[in-house]
């Protein structure tokens, strides 16, 4: 033990790992010369910069290079991508350091230390991943620092060769420039650059942005407005075959025999494979079918006479699982992620209290594109095409199911189709995998029906919350008591896609309740983790995603139980929360009054570090609920595009309003019962709002805008639909009946 206790004090001595230089060299053509881990100058002027994010429609691909090019000073146009090799640098720590289950208000010194022990340890872990909302979060250091550090050596290399001091060098357009009029481009310098020490990399000042905070338009448009953008389902080596799935009819099911036979005498049937020796933990038992085409395959799929065992889950339900839900709530105190003060004894004396349960369903991801993977096994090595979130986890996986060593396993990642958070499985890999290893050295492309990826999904989890706070006499609230109860993403993430346990608490189930910026003295949020017989997965916004439903919905309970405006309200509670009020007042103020025959809900939500207040305007036609206006205020720091904030606030208000209005899977006898989006709605164009997006200017650090336009949608309909019909809806999705 005295052994390991010197090993952990001596790495946590040891400075953290930079980021700047990579352990191998950059995969580069045409000589170009790297001058650091992340980017290269080639001859053309062109500068090459490694990609390691996911683009998957939020912008990544335009917004990450903005931050090099602004402090390199070259046109965004110069840059061009490569796909961002296996090494640590390019692991993404903010993500792992916002796992932690601070309060945003805490200021201490326990969770400054936390979040550098934990950044640490990301950085050697070196985890390459895309989601959390943090691409740019997590890039807005070293990337500007591979810009800034590059910029430093090609003026370092310039100024030698004119024998003048660096200070008195500017560059400009991808050049270095002297007030006496000599001038000289990157790809000259770039050469003898590579061997100049950098130094400390000197980032610009905000004032002296020029790329950074302009709108930007999408480098990825044009592709996929003329077809040439290539995502996953897109992958086309030579030789391709194809592969279908037939999956268990109920969850846990295992595969217990099947005939091939009839299978194999159909047109263009290759191979019938049973899939479950080789996948483990991780996928389900199933049974593949290789074939020239993928409508033979899938045919052939659907059709193959298989035998199932039944699993534990055989009964499953949902009405057992909230069953389950309201048990725990009733015998278990959970664990207390905040509390201050107290919510009982004196301070409960002679209040009025007000109490309520709030319950969401589970949640398919629903991704346009299809859950896909295509994999080449041969002569020792796995080749992958792959849209993933995760191609670190991807590589691993592949590696174990081929039985071979990560360094032979290649990757290429290709767009997603959406993402969401599905995507951060890897259960598709594996498949393919699997199927490629009994394929003769053939590529294959495993694509999975819609049906399947609805009724197979990790799916966002169902959750119960349980409320209790008391009003004084000036109808403030005096005290907060607020627990909860779901499955825990992480415990089952980590078991499938690690093989490690699941255990203690988990942020991403009491986020959005626990983490609120209300001043309330008296406050206890509090979760208890069910065991999941349901696979569950993040999903966009995560636990924000339902958190905010129940505590925006019941702060307007209170408000209304308090005789208050809802506005008002919640301005109250936000004295010496400056930046969330302007947030609440840019929506309200722009919002307006509601018109005749319809109402206004607002909601207030802080999640992955932006602050989101959305107002919706809502009407009641013919028992159906219509949103036809939704004001979106947020703060998100520095708005390094603010195009692609406008549209990612317009992408997460619709994804959340799909969930708000139609999303929900449920269980019978162990069996999904929603299959398409017949029965698993998405929102229509005909039902789509106008969404107007205010950005709050901010000097502070970018934070997350991916996921926090989600949260707040559910809420603020289902506080309009209370102005409306005086029916308050405490579950999701919203119905009038």
């Amino acid at each position: 033990m005295a052994g390991v206790g010197a090993l952990v004090l001596g790495w946590g001595v040891l400075p953290p790992r930079q980021r700047l230089r990579g352990s191998a060299p950059l995969p580069l053509q045409d000589g170009a010369v790297a001058l650091n881990g992340w980017l290269a100058i080639g001859t053309d002027g062109m500068v090459t910069l490694a990609m390691p994010r996911s683009e998957m429609g939020q912008g990544v691909h335009t917004a990450l290079p903005m931050l090099v090019a602004e402090e390199l000073d070259v046109p965004l146009a110069s840059v061009k991508l490569i796909q961002a090799p296996m090494d640590k640098i390019f692991g993404n720590v903010a993500m792992l350091k916002d796992s932690l289950p601070f309060h945003p208000d805490d200021q201490g010194r326990v969770k400054a230390l936390a979040q550098w022990t934990v950044a640490k340890a990301a950085r050697e872990l070196g985890v390459i991943v895309t989601g959390g909302s943090s691409s740019v979060k997590d890039g807005w250091g070293p990337m500007r620092e591979a810009g800034a550090s590059a910029r430093a050596m090609l003026v370092a290399v310039a100024a030698a060769q004119w024998q003048v001091p660096a200070a008195q060098c500017r560059t400009q357009d991808g050049e270095v420039l002297h007030p006496d009029g000599r001038r000289a481009s990157y790809a000259s310098l770039a050469q003898r650059a590579a061997a100049i020490d950098p130094g400390t990399p000197v980032l610009k000042l905000p004032q002296d942005f020029k790329l950074i905070g302009q709108p930007a338009p999408r480098r990825d448009t044009p592709s996929k407005v003329n077809g040439s953008a290539r995502f996953g389902i897109d992958a086309r080596p030579p030789g391709m075959l194809y592969a279908a799935l037939h999956l268990p009819p109920r969850l846990g099911d295992t595969l217990a025999a099947f005939d091939a036979a009839p299978i194999l005498a159909m047109p263009g049937i290759k191979k019938v494979l049973d899939l479950t020796p080789h996948l483990a933990q991780r996928s389900v038992s199933c049974a593949a079918v290789v074939a020239d085409t993928w409508w033979r395959a899938r045919q052939a799929a659907a059709a193959l006479p298989t035998q199932w065992k039944a699993g534990p889950q055989a009964n499953l339900s949902s009405a057992g699982v909230y069953a389950q839900f309201a048990r725990l709530l009733d015998t278990e105190a959970g664990y207390a992620y905040h509390a201050s003060g107290e919510v009982e004894g004196k301070v409960a004396q002679g209040l009025r209290q007000v109490s309520a349960e709030y319950r969401a369903p589970f949640l398919a991801h629903a991704a346009m594109e299809p859950v896909n993977c295509t994999a080449q096994v041969s002569n020792g090595k796995v080749m992958l095409w792959v849209s993933t979130q995760a191609p670190g986890i991807a590589v691993d996986v592949a590696a174990k199911v081929a039985g071979v060593d990560a360094k032979d396993v290649t990757i290429e990642v290709l767009l997603l189709g959406g993402g969401f958070g599905r995507r951060l499985e890897v259960d598709m890999v594996a498949q393919a995998v699997a199927i490629a290893l009994q394929c003769d050295g053939a590529p294959v492309q495993l694509v999975w029906t819609r049906e399947q990826d609805t009724r197979h999904d990790m799916y966002r989890p169902a959750a119960l919350a349980r409320f209790a706070a008391r009003l004084d006499e000036h109808g403030r609230i005096a005290s907060w008591d607020n627990k909860s109860v779901s499955g825990s993403i992480t415990h089952q993430f980590l078991q499938r896609n690690f093989g490690l346990p699941g255990a203690g608490p988990d942020k991403t189930t009491a986020e959005g309740e626990f983490d609120m910026p209300y001043e309330i003295a008296n406050q206890r949020i509090a979760h208890v983790i069910a065991d999941s017989a349901v696979p569950i997965g993040y999903w966009r916004s995560v636990g924000h995603s339902h958190n905010a439903f129940f505590k925006e919905s019941f702060i307007d309970e209170l408000a209304h139980a308090a005789g208050q405006d809802g506005i008002a309200f919640r301005r109250a509670m936000l004295l010496n929360h400056p930046r969330h009020l302007a947030v609440l007042d840019a929506a309200v103020a722009r919002a307006g009054s509601a018109p005749p025959g319809h109402a206004h809900g607002v909601a207030l939500h802080q999640s992955f570090g932006s602050i989101v207040a959305q107002v919706a305007q809502v009407s009641v036609e013919n028992g159906e609920i219509r949103v036809q206006r939704v004001v979106c205020a947020i703060d998100c720091g520095i708005a390094v595009n603010p195009n692609i904030i406008a549209q990612q606030m317009e992408s997460a208000v619709l994804f959340g309003l799909s969930a708000a209005l139609g999303g929900e899977i449920t269980f019978k006898d162990g069996k999904v019962e929603q299959g398409n989006f017949h029965d698993y709605p998405v929102l229509r164009m005909g039902q789509t709002p106008e969404v107007e997006t205010i950005i709050i200017a901010s000097a502070e650090h970018p934070e997350g805008v991916g996921e926090p336009g989600t949260p707040p949608i559910a809420p603020a309909v289902g506080n309009a639909i209370f102005i409306l019909t005086g029916k308050r809806l405490r579950s999701l999705p919203l119905r009038l009946a």
